[in-house]
This record gives C-alpha cells, structure tokens and sequence, in this order.
C-alpha cells in the first residue's frame, strides 16, 4: 500500500525513541490496555507533537515498537492517544516500521478492525501453527514462544486475537 499521501500534521515529528521517553511510552501503552510486557524504549519510534500551539512543549502522542526475535520481528505496542486519532498518525507510523524492518514483520492484534487496518498494508492473517520456529538464541526468544500465551487466551476465553505476517505483495 502506498501511504505517500499521508504527512505529519504541523508542529509534529517521528524519530527515535530516546531514554526520556521511557515513561511517556508506558503511559500510552497501559491507556490503551496493551501488554506492557517487553516494551523496550530503544526499539520504539514516537510522534511527537506541540503541546500548546507552537510553544517548545512536545508531548507523545502516538509510538509503536520493532521487537527483535531470532530471525524475525514484531510490529507491537503501536498507541495513538485518543484525542489524537484520525488524523493519520497510526498509518504513518505503520508504515514507518515496515520500511524500517529488516527482518520477516509479524504482528497480533486484538479484533476484525485492527486486523482490517493492517491488512492496508500488506499483513495477512495467518494460524498460530503458521508462525514459523527459528532456532532459538541466547540473546533473544523465538517468536512462536512470545505469541503462545495470545494462542492460550484465544482458545481457553475466547479472546479475538489475529496473527498476521506482512506479505507485501500478496
């Protein structure tokens, strides 16, 4: 999907997170009711906006992470503050960690509509046992091992969890 026709709005920007937003990103994160386990500020990217119409006062409004796996990676934790919606933050930044993945990009998500909002970008819902297994290292776990816990609570309560991997051309 090619989302060149969307910009930040005025007075924001996207980079890096850096150590002082490690506070910051677990607020939004734990608003949004997201797991706010392995959430590791240096994988993170965040939009930052003017707080007060062009005054030097940023604050996070939106940020989203690449979680490193064992030949793979996850597109995860992405939050747009509600008084920040609709506005194109959550597509941009998408598609900033797609561009930015060097690795297979894999993601789970909770319901039909976000699993429909990724899916304008490539990610196509695939099963549990189409997760793939790469061998596991001492520096990081296998994917599969950190989606099971989801693939519990979709089987035992019901929960709407979709995994999706990003096929671009599919």
């Amino acid at each position: 999907m090619n989302q060149n026709n969307v910009s930040l709005p005025s007075g924001c920007v996207l980079r890096k997170a850096t150590s002082s937003d490690r506070w910051p990103i677990r607020l939004l994160v734990f608003s949004a009711k997201l797991d706010p386990t392995q959430l590791n500020w240096r994988q993170f990217w965040v939009i930052e906006c003017d707080a007060y119409g062009g005054q030097s006062l940023r604050h996070l409004v939106a940020c989203g992470q690449l979680r490193n796996f064992s030949g793979a990676q996850e597109l995860g934790s992405l939050v747009v503050a509600p008084s920040w919606r609709g506005r194109g933050l959550g597509t941009l930044l998408t598609q900033h960690l797609i561009n930015t993945a060097t690795q297979p990009l894999y993601l789970e998500c909770l319901g039909q509509r976000l699993a429909d909002f990724y899916s304008r970008f490539g990610f196509v819902p695939i099963s549990f046992a189409d997760l793939p297994e790469f061998p596991k290292t001492k520096v990081s776990s296998v994917l599969k091992d950190k989606f099971r816990f989801s693939q519990l609570a979709k089987k035992l309560l019901k929960v709407p969890v979709v995994f999706m991997e990003y096929r671009p051309n599919s």
